[in-house]
């Protein structure tokens, strides 16, 4: 049978599994049973971009392998292949749907199954800086355990997202790597089709951060071939299905790479022998380019173990956590008072105290010198903020909080590697070095873990921090001359353009005024570029021409103007990594504001999903909007609409994570005290009417305020 023979064969396959499925589903549940995957505002995310219909219930499946069918023909062209491999992608979407719509249970540990949307958005931000550089999707079975192993722990050591369909997941347990979300190693599922949730996390990246609309077949393929660097790696026997699932991979864009003897697409569809260059072909077949920093420490060094926990039964030393005084500090001097690359450990290293019960602690102070031309004492807190990436992306390595609220473990695992404190200062003098070239012309490092001189010095971190946020507080809009645009997420949402001003920060919540400032110098054509104010044509909703000059020639005139004040009148677009939406409550008169982890039912009636879809992909939405989650306490959050006091609903955990600074803002604009406590969360009402009586019994500012709308 040739290739195009097989790819047929493989959909029909498909098609045949999902209608035998679908027909024993509906004679034991019904047309009128409920269809839907978990935490997804896109029911069924890829017959739903495909053909813009929603399915709800089983009865809607039919219609979708109505689709499927229509998309099967054996005419032997190249088009009719890769519609035929589509079909076979939305055939397994249509089985594993109802798999979730009929079983209690359609996948157990270690399996994840579906993606859900909370998860895809928050892979946003590293995709687009390049902490996540790529996707590989690992299926079939390797010759052995431990190729298997060499392959995937490449992968995530190069900080790609890995997911594995099939007996791989065995082979990966078997050789000891440690998989999940935090990891970036995610075990899918054993069958076949449940390759179909990782082209579902591609397909929603379209959808989320693109804003494509549904429905529209060409341009999803033109997003994800250009937009979403995945590739598949297929290992073992290729039977039918598996060859047409791959067609359909190849029709998105992602090539395929097989350790088989096939008929070779170029660029498409390659077979690699040698397993030692598995992993470089894959790369260059989708020319995808990797930035390795070598760094002399015993262990692995990746983004992709930034999400890594040592949990107690595995860790050797602990640091802060309030266990112990721990502080961290960056300070900008002159060049002849640092010495490049000079490493000092003042007090014990964790081999030279005894544990006590298995474990050793101890304080902990790491101070960072950092002497260049263009360093400026603004840059500091912006390269204090990276310690706790460059110590998470160490294996092994666990860094929570920071200045003076650090935490750090280290596992058990990585001292018997032979990891040391010294080996925390080679990652930070390497990486300060590397990122920060611009600004950094000479970086010492210095470790102290002697209690007396941890506590004895911490004045000269406390003192500095107080300076920088004296610093802060007096930086507000009116205070500078320049704006700056972020375009970092243009590369998924090609017309959202952020606009970082120094009472509102990024909506991702990663970009202040300060980190874009620095951005500038260090990568002078980079992502964020300064916006000359000029003249200020309307300050209550925050309106400058040279902002929408910007803004418009960034989004290729997709969004002609913006407000930065104002959530009814022309808002910032959003693209899909925001923190957090806010949503206008008419009947309230004010705003509900919800982060992305609340997976429940918010006043307006919708899920953040369900927000988020209407509001994400760089489309300007009046009355909702994405944010950052500190950009709740500023004046300027709907500051046309009233300001602060008009939110009237969060979650109870991001009520509590704002509550100090949102209090203070408050009660220094309108003289309120205690506002958050007049703030409604989900633990009191998520309805209207239960809402509405919260807010009148607490004399809530919104009712009295002018109509919103």
């Amino acid at each position: 049978m040739n290739l195009y023979n097989i790819i047929f064969t493989g959909s029909e396959q498909a098609l045949s599994a999902a209608k035998g499925m679908l027909a024993d589903a509906i004679s034991q549940h019904g047309k009128e049973h409920p269809v839907s995957f978990p935490d997804t505002a896109y029911s069924l995310p890829c017959i739903y971009a495909a053909t813009g219909q929603k399915m709800n219930t089983l009865g809607d499946l039919e219609g979708a392998l109505t689709v499927v069918e229509s998309l099967i023909n054996r005419t032997h062209l190249l088009e009719h292949a890769l519609n035929s491999g589509l079909a076979t992608a939305l055939a397994a979407e249509v089985i594993e749907a109802i798999k979730y719509a009929t079983m209690e249970e359609p996948y157990a540990a270690p399996c994840a199954g579906h993606v859900s949307d909370p998860i895809i958005r928050s892979l946003g931000v590293p995709l687009v800086t390049g902490d996540i550089p790529g996707v590989a999707v690992v299926l079939g079975e390797c010759p052995d355990a431990e190729t298997a192993a060499k392959i995937v722990k490449d992968y995530q050591s190069k900080g790609l997202l890995t997911f594995l369909v099939g007996k791989v997941i065995d082979q990966v347990i078997e050789a000891g790597v440690k998989m999940g979300v935090d990891l970036r190693v995610i075990p899918l599922g054993y069958d076949v089709t449940s390759v179909i949730h990782v082209v579902s996390v591609a397909i929603r990246a379209a959808l989320i951060f693109g804003g494509l609309t549904p429905g529209d077949l060409p341009g999803l393929l033109e997003y994800t071939s250009k937009r979403v660097p995945a590739f598949v790696n297929a290992f073992g026997p290729l039977s039918e299905l598996v060859v047409s699932a791959g067609a359909g991979a190849i029709a998105l864009g992602f090539p395929v790479i097989t350790d088989q003897t096939v008929l070779e697409v170029p660029m498409n569809l390659l077979t690699q022998k040698d397993y030692d260059k598995f992993v470089a072909t894959s790369l260059e077949a989708r020319n995808i380019k990797i930035k390795i920093t070598e760094i002399p420490i015993p262990v692995a060094f990746a983004a992709a173990f930034e999400g890594e926990r040592i949990r107690k039964g595995d860790m050797f030393a602990e640091f802060g956590g309030n266990k112990t005084e721990a502080w961290e500090l960056v300070v900008h001097k002159e060049a002849a008072e640092v010495e490049d690359h000079k490493i000092e450990i003042i007090g014990p290293n964790i081999d030279e105290v005894e544990p006590v019960n298995g474990l050793v602690r101890l304080p902990l102070a790491v101070i960072v010198k950092i002497a260049g031309k263009q360093m400026q004492d603004d840059f500091e807190p912006v390269l204090e903020r990276r310690f706790h990436y460059f110590m998470n992306y160490i294996e092994g390595v666990m860094h929570v909080g920071q200045r003076d609220m650090s935490w750090v473990r280290i596992s058990k695992d990585a001292y018997e590697k032979g990891f040391r404190l010294e080996h925390i200062g080679e990652v930070l003098y390497a990486k300060m070095r590397d990122e920060f070239e611009t600004v950094v012309d000479k970086c010492e490092i210095t470790i102290i873990t002697d209690p007396e001189q941890v506590s004895a010095r911490k004045s000269e971190a406390t003192s500095r921090y107080d300076a920088r946020d004296e610093r802060l507080a007096s930086l507000v809009d009116e205070s500078v001359d320049t704006f700056y645009s972020c375009n970092l997420c243009q590369s998924f949402a090609p017309a959202h353009v952020c606009v970082v001003t120094p009472e509102r920060l990024g909506l991702c919540g990663a970009v202040s005024w300060l980190d874009a400032k620095a951005t500038k110098e260090l990568d002078p054509t980079g992502p964020c570029q300064p916006i000359v104010k000029g003249e200020c044509l309307d300050d209550r909703t925050g309106v400058w021409n040279s902002v929408n000059e910007t803004v418009s020639q960034i989004s290729q005139g997709a969004v002609e103007s913006v407000t930065l004040y104002s959530i009814l009148e022309d808002p910032m677009t959003s693209c899909g990594c925001f923190e957090c939406i806010c949503g206008i409550m008419p009947e309230a008169n004010g705003f509900v504001i919800v982060n992305r982890e609340f997976p429940g039912i918010t006043p307006v009636g919708m899920t953040f999903g369900e927000l988020a879809s209407m509001t994400g992909g760089g489309v300007q939405t009046p009355g909702f909007m994405g944010h950052g989650r500190h950009f709740i306490s500023s004046k300027k959050f709907a500051y046309a609409e009233g300001g602060p006091e008009r939110i009237v609903w969060m979650p109870k955990e991001l009520k509590e994570y704002v509550a100090d600074k949102l209090n203070a803002t408050v009660k220094e604009m309108t003289g309120i005290e205690n506002f958050v406590d007049m703030v409604c969360d989900e633990t009191i009402a998520n309805d209207s009417e239960g809402v509405l009586a919260f807010l009148e019994e607490k004399g809530h500012p919104a009712l009295s305020m002018e109509a919103v709308m």
